[in-house]
């Protein structure tokens, strides 16, 4: 695990590694300039805490103002993992061929993937996260007072998502998907400990803009160990993968 991590981010230096780097800032700093500037403007909108005591006139939409900043800032926090790999989603296959040009010189083309299965493995997790992650909010904010307890929900949630998505989004690039869960549930401790790996750094300011380019390139290292320890199972066709 360490190992593969370890050259995921002795190869951020690739120039091709790079390019994707800023693809997914720019994607992702337009997603959440959206997010706050339709929350800016919705709460400047708000136009219904005005009283009046005693012919004074008092405003309270500063609290509202405060109030929606803070929530804007916890739903940032919160949603950031499966936003940015959603983004980022759309420029991996390039990070994971560039690893495998330098680590895996001897593997064959890569299986062919239409885009109707790239596009529903992406979209089904990056729903299911925001809505996991919006489902398990009052559940963090009450363990907010009961620390670490909510960083284990956060954490934990995220980890299992993560692991799951990254393990696909590279795995089905050479097993079919029948093949790929039986991969994953075969290996399912090693997948949620990387999981929780990149949402920790997903969550590290600075460190989660290049998080997808580290957890995809740490993946395919992962996946390709992995093959070799199932080299045996696959002379017996039990698991079909492809070399």
């Amino acid at each position: 695990m360490i190992k593969a991590f370890s050259r995921a981010i002795a190869q951020l230096s690739d120039p091709r590694l790079r390019r994707i780097f800023w693809l997914g800032v720019i994607g992702s700093l337009v997603v959440f300039a959206a997010l706050w500037g339709g929350i800016a403007v919705f709460l400047s909108s708000t136009d219904y805490l005005h009283y009046s005591i005693f012919g004074y006139p008092i405003s309270l939409d500063f609290i509202s103002d405060i109030l929606g900043n803070l929530a804007a800032g916890v739903l940032t926090w919160l949603l950031f993992p499966s936003v940015i790999t959603l983004v980022a989603s759309l420029f991996l296959e390039d990070v994971a061929a560039a690893v495998e040009e330098r680590h895996y010189p001897g593997l064959a083309a890569p299986r062919k993937q239409q885009i109707s299965e790239i596009l529903w493995i992406t979209l089904k997790f990056a729903a299911i996260g925001i809505v996991l992650n919006i489902l398990a909010l009052p559940f963090i904010i009450i363990l907010i007072f009961f620390p670490p307890f909510n960083l284990f929900v956060f954490y934990g949630l995220n980890g299992y998502l993560l692991g799951r998505e990254y393990f696909e989004l590279v795995g089905h690039r050479r097993f079919d998907p029948r093949t790929a869960r039986r991969v994953r549930r075969r290996f399912r401790g090693q997948v949620f400990v990387a999981g929780v790996l990149i949402a920790i750094m997903l969550t590290v300011p600075i460190v989660n803009l290049i998080a997808p380019i580290i957890a995809t390139a740490a993946m395919v290292h992962l996946l390709h160990g992995w093959r070799e320890r199932l080299e045996p199972a696959s002379q017996d066709h039990s698991l079909e993968i492809r070399d």
